[in-house]
């Protein structure tokens, strides 16, 4: 399923828990959903973050990605 799907999804079940509210099977798609795509944001923003240099006043470049070591998928992370 990819984000767009996901997103969809969400969405959908959030507002069917507004309107009818959910059963058990549904809460627990909902939290996985969720999870997964908190775990997608994470990923995605630690790769960007990961690209990042910086230019020092001496002109060295700090690759930021190297300095703080580069982490997992993001699946793992916990903050």
């Amino acid at each position: 399923m990819n984000v767009e799907q996901m997103t969809a999804r969400i969405n959908a079940l959030y507002h069917k828990s507004q309107a009818e509210g959910l059963t058990a099977e549904e809460k627990e798609e909902q939290k996985q959903l969720r999870s997964a795509y908190v775990a997608n944001v994470r990923a995605n923003l630690r790769g960007q973050l990961n690209q990042i240099s910086i230019v020092e006043k001496d002109g060295s470049i700090t690759d930021l990605g190297k300095k703080h070591g580069q982490k997992g998928n993001g699946a793992d992370d916990q903050g």
